[in-house]
């Protein structure tokens, strides 16, 4: 029988401030995951450096806390050693395109299966609330001493352009829509990616809850709008749907310039999905017999305690 919601769920002190969105991204993946009937064995959470590098101890699956940028290559590395792992890797905006932009766009070359979720709220959270790269320029938040000195990244334009194959945003406060954007980036076969936006209660004061629900766009009749939309209620269409060259152009153009909508109309939702590209996990199939099969998680690698490759030669020729 299949874990229920509850069994996701781990008895880890929470220390997040009050408010925060990550709560709502942990209950999110959480529902996902229940919803989808993976076995807790069967899945593994990767976390970074931050705020959200708490997320791998609250979700009782397999939980890795990994280094400061580093998430994603440590999740890769897992799943291509156990190609059958559903693995997620959190991080917030700081550490994935930050210290992590690196790893970032090379992961998007390898197009892994597997999700990457970054927690976004616009400041560094753990440290005391310094601009992270999302932060827009000219900003400041409470706990800057002058506006913010440096242009922003577009997460979205940037997931893109590096090779995402499913790329989308969600808004932590929408928790249940959150949940089914998790489920169809875990379900996506090929690197997927959710941009999460969340407000920060502690150290972001511009960009709140109240901020995305619109409270300060009221019209003359006093009626307010909320800046969220899902791109799902207009005719927005994501999918590139079979392997021609100018679609391919068309979709990813019309991702890019719906990345760019702001201020007072934001969109969550699939901005882009493409599953005509090659998984990393079969191209490497491919390439190396029985390798779905036999994967290196499951190969032997001692005997008694003892290699069973014997190295020593190897060792004794590099000896100087």
């Amino acid at each position: 029988m299949a874990p229920s919601l509850s069994e996701y769920k781990t008895d880890v002190h929470n220390d997040w401030c009050p408010g925060c969105g990550d709560f709502g991204i942990v209950n999110a993946l959480q529902m996902a995951l229940a919803e989808m009937g993976i076995e807790r064995d069967r899945a593994a959470i990767f976390s970074g450096i931050g705020c959200s590098g708490k997320t791998s101890h609250y979700i009782n699956t397999y939980g890795i806390h990994t280094l400061h940028g580093r998430v994603l290559t440590f999740a890769q590395g897992a799943k291509l050693a156990s190609p059958d792992l559903t693995v997620v890797a959190v991080g917030g905006d700081g550490d994935g395109l930050g210290i992590g932009a690196g790893h970032f766009v090379a992961a998007g070359r390898r197009n892994v299966d597997m999700t990457y979720i970054i927690f976004d709220n616009g400041v560094y959270g753990l440290t005391k609330g310094q601009a992270s790269p999302t932060l827009k320029l000219g900003e400041k938040t409470k706990s800057l001493a002058s506006p913010n000195q440096n242009y922003s990244v577009n997460p979205i334009g940037l997931a893109i352009a590096s090779g995402f194959t499913f790329v989308g945003r969600g808004y932590s406060y929408d928790v249940r829509h959150l949940k089914d954007l998790i489920i169809r980036a875990v379900k996506h076969r090929g690197l997927s990616f959710l941009d999460v936006l969340q407000p920060c209660p502690t150290y972001n004061d511009i960009n709140t809850r109240d901020w995305y629900a619109g409270v300060d766009l009221a019209d003359e009749s006093a009626q307010r709008h909320s800046r969220i939309y899902k791109l799902e209620e207009t005719k927005y269409d994501s999918k590139v749907s079979y392997a021609s060259e100018s679609v391919l152009h068309e979709k990813i153009s019309q991702a890019l310039i719906k990345s760019l909508e702001w201020d007072t109309r934001i969109p969550i939702g699939v901005f882009y999905q493409n599953e005509l590209i090659s998984a990393c996990t079969v191209r490497m199939a491919d390439k190396i017999p029985n390798y779905l099969e036999n994967p290196p998680s499951r190969q032997r690698i001692s005997d008694n305690s003892s290699p069973l490759t014997d190295i020593s030669k190897i060792l004794d020729s590099l000896q100087i």
